[in-house]
């Protein structure tokens, strides 16, 4: 079997537990989202200590587990708290372990926390239909930016960070997003399907610049893939990234503006 075949394969394998439990909620969500966070803080480890986490490593993990647990039990507060507190710390032993990447592990400490605490936030207060439509649309941007920038190619995006991706891609993904965002309008039957396609679109934009903050990490620590878990795939950080960056906008515009959904 192909490599696309593979990812394909794994891509079926795993989706349908993943949107099932983000479907039926905690405890279900509670775990997925916990697991994405501590294996998504260990790869994010490994790949600032250079194949092991060390104990900036064990404390970035630790933050994030911590602080998906805090918002788990309902005290974000807390989580919030622990996210600032172990971000400071594993920056402060990696400048005694690993100065060149202390700020990286800082950095893994509170993007993963926050995106976890932010996930946690949008499946428990506001309905599934919310996250699963930001899912749905990351989805429709990855595949749309593979098929088209794979059919047409062009002008690259960001060479120096991720050579694969082209402006064509971008487009692609940003279109597919639309119809995502369309589709998933006409389900619910939401009235601001103009609003809702323009959401998706510009989650779109959002979820490729996650995509290319990872493959910025895995350039700068010369790694190809976050791990080799998931076959065909990489880690579970190759296959969240868009997701993480998409989850921390749209939870920060919803928090700021107060919009229900």
């Amino acid at each position: 079997m192909g490599g696309l075949g593979v990812r394909s394969l794994w891509a079926l394998i795993l989706a349908p537990p993943a949107l099932a439990a983000l479907y039926f909620g905690s405890p279900y969500s509670d775990i997925l989202i916990l697991s994405i966070g501590a294996v998504g803080a260990w790869e994010w480890a490994r790949l600032c200590g250079g194949g092991t986490p060390g104990l900036s490593g064990v404390i970035a993990i630790a933050t994030v587990v911590a602080a998906t647990i805090a918002g788990i039990l309902g005290t974000p507060a807390v989580g919030g708290w622990l996210v600032a507190s172990g971000a400071m710390a594993a920056t402060l032993a990696a400048s005694r372990e690993r100065p060149s990447s202390a700020l990286w592990y800082g950095a893994g400490a509170a993007y993963l926390g926050a995106a976890c605490l932010a996930f946690l936030w949008l499946r428990t207060d506001f309905d599934r239909a919310l996250v699963l439509w930001l899912i749905a649309v990351v989805w429709a941007t990855d595949t749309g930016a593979y098929l088209v920038g794979r059919s047409l190619g062009g002008p690259k995006l960001a060479p120096a960070i991720s050579p694969g991706k082209t402006w064509s891609g971008l487009a692609g993904g940003v279109a597919a997003a639309a119809l995502a965002g369309l589709l998933a309008a006409i389900l619910h039957g939401q009235g601001q399907v103009a609003a809702l396609v323009a959401a998706s679109m510009v989650l779109a934009l959002v979820a490729q610049v996650g995509d290319l903050f990872e493959s910025s990490l895995k350039r700068r620590f010369g790694a190809k893939d976050s791990s080799n878990l998931i076959p065909g795939h990489g880690g579970v950080l190759d296959r969240v990234d868009g997701i993480l960056a998409a989850i921390l906008a749209l939870g920060s515009a919803l928090w700021l503006t107060g919009i229900e959904f």
